[in-house]
């Protein structure tokens, strides 16, 4: 990488484009199923404070703490100890690597939907041979560019942001022409499902718990940014654009269909809506919109899940290959891992595809655990330097961290505990590594 660093916009960038994946298009029909236009306005509410409280975490946890670069990481490691730090880590790595297949999958599925027929399959729901060609050649595509500088890599990722913004412009334009208040204050009476408000309100926040992973994203990056005070008005921008979408995408959808109208379309469901109103082109325009936007969140789970390895290897978590960088200032061995494990992911998609669903779901589950930490850490600095305001703050975001764990469900939980017992092994080469160099 050149000596330049990420700018603000850049930073805003990645941050927005991580969060903002492939889920926003089917968050309508995903909603309407398990829930009614009420528990849709308390869940968002519950949501948009606790992420709000968790960015604002981030941002003066890197104002206050200057001097640990990475967030993820090094605020478990100095809250929590080296081997709670190497957890953080393992998992937030582990998590990203595996979960960013999925959006390569995706991806070769949009393509699908418009070189496939009934009697002639070519990329499927992005599990064929051509499939994992077609996404092999991508992902080193993707790891061709990383190599070439973080910076670089991050303008591209800014370029590909604002084109995955206009598809989600011309829905919210469209659905506010179309949309009938009084179909909209029927959805929110919507007893049909039968369920009590409490509990369409919990099954909303297993949706709404993963289209913010990656508010994180400026943090693990902040050794990379221009201006340190940009890293937390990245993460807040970040969160404040993307929240907007996500309210207004849904919410405009109950005011277009019933619930059960929305509950039955096909995914992504945007473009089904978009379909009703103006036609064929509605489906074009949010289905190039999902494959830009899943390529792109790609592209930016790609440069986090290379930079922590390497942040962690420099305080002895991981081993030190993990230091290495090459000529343009790229961690190139955690770059080659991610790509690797990635590739050998999607070979399993294509052996595997019901295993490796399974899998996906047990390894998002251990992010969750970093956020938690990040929160707590805070709340942990908060009460030794006695700040009231900042100990409210962080303990608004642990709790809604904890919330987080309790709606993902124990069963996820307990897997997750297994690929952490398996990164045990890693901690423990490299802590004996690490040992050995200091004699």
């Amino acid at each position: 990488m050149s000596a330049a660093k990420i700018g603000l916009l850049s930073l805003t960038a990645l941050v927005f484009s991580s969060m903002v994946g492939s889920g926003v298009f089917s968050l309508p029909q995903n909603m309407a199923q398990v829930a009614n236009g009420s528990a849709l306005l308390v869940a968002w509410l519950i949501t948009g404070v606790g992420i709000i409280f968790l960015a604002l975490s981030l941002l003066h946890l890197t104002r206050q703490r200057p001097d640990l670069d990475g967030g993820i990481y090094n605020y478990a490691r100095e809250g929590f100890g080296d081997l709670i730090g190497f957890c953080s880590a393992w998992g937030y790595w582990l998590c990203t690597t595996i979960g960013i297949v999925g959006y390569v999958v995706i991806a070769f599925s949009g393509v699908g939907m418009f070189t496939d027929s009934k009697d002639h399959i070519i990329f499927g729901e992005g599990n064929t041979l051509y499939s994992l060609i077609g996404s092999s050649i991508f992902v080193w595509l993707v790891h061709w560019l990383v190599s070439r500088g973080i910076k670089e890599a991050a303008i591209v990722n800014l370029l590909a942001t604002i084109a995955k913004i206009i598809p989600m412009v011309v829905f919210i334009f469209f659905t506010f022409i179309a949309f009938k208040f009084d179909l909209f204050k029927l959805n929110l009476h919507d007893f049909s499902l039968q369920v009590p408000l409490w509990q369409q309100v919990k099954d909303l926040m297993l949706i709404t718990l993963w289209v913010f992973t990656g508010i994180e994203g400026a943090v693990v990056l902040s050794s990379r940014a221009k201006k340190r005070h940009d890293i937390g008005k990245a993460t807040i921008l970040g969160v404040l654009l993307a929240l907007s979408f996500y309210v207004m995408v849904t919410v405009l959808a109950y005011g277009v269909a019933s619930r059960e109208a929305l509950a039955g379309m096909h995914n992504p469901s945007m473009a089904t809506i978009l379909q009703q109103l103006i036609g064929l082109p509605g489906t074009i325009i949010i289905t190039i919109g999902l494959i830009i936007s899943v390529a792109s969140s790609y592209l930016s789970w790609t440069l986090f899940a290379t930079e922590i390895p390497f942040l962690a290897a420099k305080n002895g978590a991981f081993p030190k290959l993990f230091l290495k960088n090459n000529q343009n200032n790229v961690p190139i061995s955690s770059l080659w891992l991610t790509t690797l494990v990635v590739q050998g992911s999607l070979i399993a998609v294509y052996f595997f595809n019901k295993n490796y669903t399974q899998l996906l779901l047990i390894s998002s589950v251990m992010i969750l655990l970093p956020y938690f930490l990040v929160s707590a850490f805070y709340l942990k600095e908060s009460i030794r330097h006695k700040r009231t305001p900042h100990i409210a703050i962080a303990s608004v975001a642990s709790i809604y961290a904890l919330w987080l764990l309790y709606a993902a469900g124990l069963d996820l939980l307990l897997l997750s505990g297994v690929l952490y017992l398996v990164g045990l092994v890693i901690f423990s080469i490299s802590y004996f590594e690490h040992k050995k160099s200091l004699k």
